[in-house]
């Protein structure tokens, strides 16, 4: 459809919303462009390279995982860090490798429970899941940020002069993080290989040395087992106590998400296709299993070494081992100068962490709220998003005083909801699929995820209480922009079958006139009826109509395609056909295509509806329908604002 000339929008303005993909405001187009060709399917990155991109996520909760299992379990740390790690192996990573199966295009768990529902019930959940997911990225951006602040302020070198400054530096190292995301993040993936290295490889040389000093003074290993004994009897009543603070663990159950998420990064085989890509979920599978396993031999080894070689009151707050019991060892058995470089190794990946969670929330938030109609069009746009969701990092610091311990359960909620959610998920494709031992596996991690979500609920209610307040807001906020939203024309292709074409071929040659019917019983009498109200109410001789009939399939999609197909009835009555989310845009596209097709101004033919103008239009927000007449002719109004080139609406 040709578009209506405004003036170039302002520099700044131009530079936030540079990428936006959206339909434009002012004289929308009905019909988009034809879609730029997709980059081949196997293109990408290998697969370990991009693992140490969720990597920077997963392998920083090292920074911060010992001392919260410390400061959970006490002397069980490296008892319940087993049963943590058998959860991950046993119960998150094939539900992952599942997903990644189910929805190999980066979309992850909630797009696989979107298509299970339909209409405003399925758009709420989504929502619902949005806000958890709101909840885990954002407090990854704030909980990493203030970890990171934690070792920087007690590096002995900067202790003194930084000891009252972690909310500051928590706030700067946040801004930091959405400036980089302004200018433009590149090379994400290059620079994540060489922090998780870097990373990785000086906890390699922490835990070789905390383990030589176990060997060696042995009797911290025999004071340890005999306080354990004492304390907890026997194996089975550990293992109970084990299972019971297992909730507080659950952040050592993240990254699986994102892992899905930075899947459409990995490169496939050269004979992938976008519908089989077989090649990138097999290496998907591969990267989820080998950072599942790495970080396995990590929090096994790192619980164990901090449990006996830090005194306990130093994972407490305001010890120096509190939110850093690594960087605590490398500073107590390496000197500063190596406890400096580790302290700059986690502050560095802890940030970047930062980055991979912004990068999460950029890839889906957008995927999902403008689509729904419920974010306005600016949201597709990089910068804006960047900066919207910063200033929200910088509320949740200040709320949480820039501590890790009281960020812990709000992140491990967002954590486990979304975990629980992708065994749901992957629970119902494996029934779907008559996979009845899958299904049953799959039901039983979905049991045991769901216990541990209820009890982090109910141990630590802050984080179900932010993410409540998450989820609230978008949803107002969405309900709002759709609201506004409301006149938008939301159409984004028109298709005319040969018969559709035929009839607009065939008025272009006189006055193209279109009647809009509800159909009905669709028989002689209702559409000679139609014809004779329509002349009477608007005084104008002839029978040379078209009727269009609009049936609404989801009412709450916002965004669709619209298929016109002809035909006629009764051997006289020319009818169209459409199949919509909303009537009026429906119509408003199909004369806007009409007109840039023929070059002629269409006439549209309504009568009025009877009821409340207020429940009307409630009707259509909720339903797509109500006073048809009023709002195409609005849509109308903000797609065409050149009144001469608007297609006409008349209403008897």
């Amino acid at each position: 459809m040709a578009t209506t000339e405004h003036p170039p929008p302002g520099r700044l303005r131009a530079w936030m919303l540079e990428g936006l993909a959206d339909m434009g405001k002012g004289g929308q187009q009905a019909t988009r462009s034809a879609p730029e060709p997709e980059l081949h399917v196997h293109q990408g990155q290998r697969w370990w390279r991009v693992m140490c991109l969720t990597g920077v996520d997963y392998f920083s909760t090292l920074g911060y995982q010992p001392g919260i299992a410390a400061l959970a379990a006490g002397l069980l740390s490296p008892v319940a860090t087993i049963v943590l790690v058998i959860v991950t192996l046993a119960g998150a990573l094939p539900v992952y490798r599942r997903v990644a199966e189910e929805s190999p295009h980066g979309e992850g768990s909630i797009a696989m429970l979107e298509r299970l529902l339909s209409f405003w019930k399925g758009k709420l959940f989504v929502l619902t899941l949005l806000g958890f997911a709101a909840t885990d990225f954002l407090i990854t951006i704030t909980l990493s940020a203030a970890d990171a602040s934690t070792h920087l302020v007690e590096n002995p070198h900067l202790t003194s002069t930084l000891h009252d400054k972690k909310m500051l530096i928590t706030l700067v190292l946040v801004a930091l993080l959405g400036a980089v995301f302004l200018k433009g993040f590149l090379e994400a993936i290059g620079v994540a290989v060489y922090l998780v290295a870097a990373y990785l490889g000086l906890n390699v040389v922490v835990v070789i040395v905390g383990m030589w000093h176990v060997v060696t003074h042995g009797h911290v290993v025999t004071d340890w087992s005999s306080a354990l004994t004492t304390e907890h009897g026997n194996v089975f009543a550990m293992i109970g106590v084990s299972l019971l603070v297992f909730p507080k663990l659950a952040l050592g159950l993240s990254g699986f998400e994102t892992g899905v998420a930075v899947m459409p990064h990995v490169e496939g085989d050269e004979d992938d296709t976008h519908e089989n890509p077989k090649g990138r979920i097999r290496d998907t599978k591969k990267l989820l299993t080998t950072a599942a396993l790495i970080m396995s031999v990590f929090l096994i080894a790192t619980s164990f070494i901090t449990t006996v070689l830090i005194p306990e009151k130093e994972f407490k707050a305001g010890g120096q081992a509190n939110g850093r019991a690594l960087a605590y060892l490398a500073h107590e058995y390496l000197g500063n100068g190596f406890g400096t470089v580790y302290d700059l190794s986690t502050i560095a990946i802890l940030w970047f962490a930062g980055a991979s969670a912004m990068a999460g929330l950029l890839n889906l938030m957008p995927r999902y709220l403008p689509r729904y109609g419920m974010a306005p069009h600016w949201a597709r746009a990089v910068r804006p998003m960047v900066i919207v969701f910063t200033l929200i990092a910088f509320l949740v610091t200040w709320i949480f005083d820039a501590s890790v311990d009281a960020q812990g359960g709000a992140y491990a909620t967002g954590v486990l909801v979304l975990m629980s959610s992708a065994a749901i998920a992957v629970t119902i494709a494996a029934r779907r699929a008559q996979q009845r031992n899958w299904t049953v596996a799959f039901g039983i991690v979905s049991a045991v995820l769901l216990y541990v979500t209820v009890v982090n609920v109910i141990e630590r209610p802050d984080g179900v209480k932010i993410g409540a307040c998450f989820i609230a807001g978008i949803i107002l906020v969405s309900l709002l922009s759709r609201l506004a939203r409301a006149f938008e024309l939301r159409v984004t292709s028109v298709q005319l079958d040969s018969m559709a074409e035929r009839f607009v071929r065939d008025m272009a040659s006189r006055k193209i006139r279109f009647v809009a019917n509800e159909p009905d019983r669709r028989d002689k009498a209702e559409y000679r009826d139609k014809i004779e109200q329509i002349r009477t109410d608007n005084d104008i001789p002839g029978e040379d109509f078209v009727f269009v009939e609009v049936t609404v399939l989801d009412a709450s999609e916002f965004e669709a395609g619209l298929t016109v197909r002809g035909e006629v009835l009764h051997n006289r009555y020319r009818v169209l056909t459409l199949e919509s989310s909303s009537v009026p845009n429906a119509l408003a596209a199909l004369m806007l295509y009409v007109r840039d097709s023929t070059g002629r101004i269409p006439h549209m033919y309504f009568e009025w509806t009877e009821g409340n103008p207020f429940a009307n239009f409630l009707r259509f927000f909720l339903f797509g329908q109500g006073e048809v007449a009023p709002v195409t002719r609005e849509v109308l109004r903000e797609a065409e604002p050149d009144r001469a080139r608007r297609p006409r609406v008349h209403t008897g």
